[in-house]
């Protein structure tokens, strides 16, 4: 498992066809637990540690999920540890304030097109 995506059912189910498992979350609470148990390898409901955390390289999160686990998400970057976290828009777009990709690229290089 290279990949790992957390985000809302159409997602994950888009993502299953492309090959990448994932899991569906709708709050807080659950987004957490599923970072948990990809990262840390701890399942929060059964209460158990797993095997094998080091085989998700890059997890993929929505906006939403992001902004849910904030700060677990900042302190994961700074460990300097895998999984990746790349953010992407839901299904409803990007969050206001969010900047998009290209936004980024062009903010980094100074080249307006």
């Amino acid at each position: 498992m290279d990949y790992f995506f957390i985000g809302d059912a159409e997602l994950v189910t888009a993502f299953r066809f492309v090959g990448v498992d994932g899991t569906a979350v709708s709050n807080a609470d659950t987004a957490k637990a599923a970072f948990l148990k990809i990262t840390q390898g701890f399942d929060v409901v059964a209460g158990a540690v797993l095997p094998n955390v080091e085989s998700c390289r890059i997890l993929i999160l929505t906006e939403e999920v992001a902004n849910w686990l904030e700060d677990a998400l900042t302190e994961w970057q700074l460990s300097d540890r895998y999984p990746l976290i790349v953010e992407i828009p839901s299904m409803m777009g990007k969050l206001p304030g969010r900047k998009t990709l290209v936004d980024s690229i062009r903010e980094a290089i100074g080249i307006h097109v």
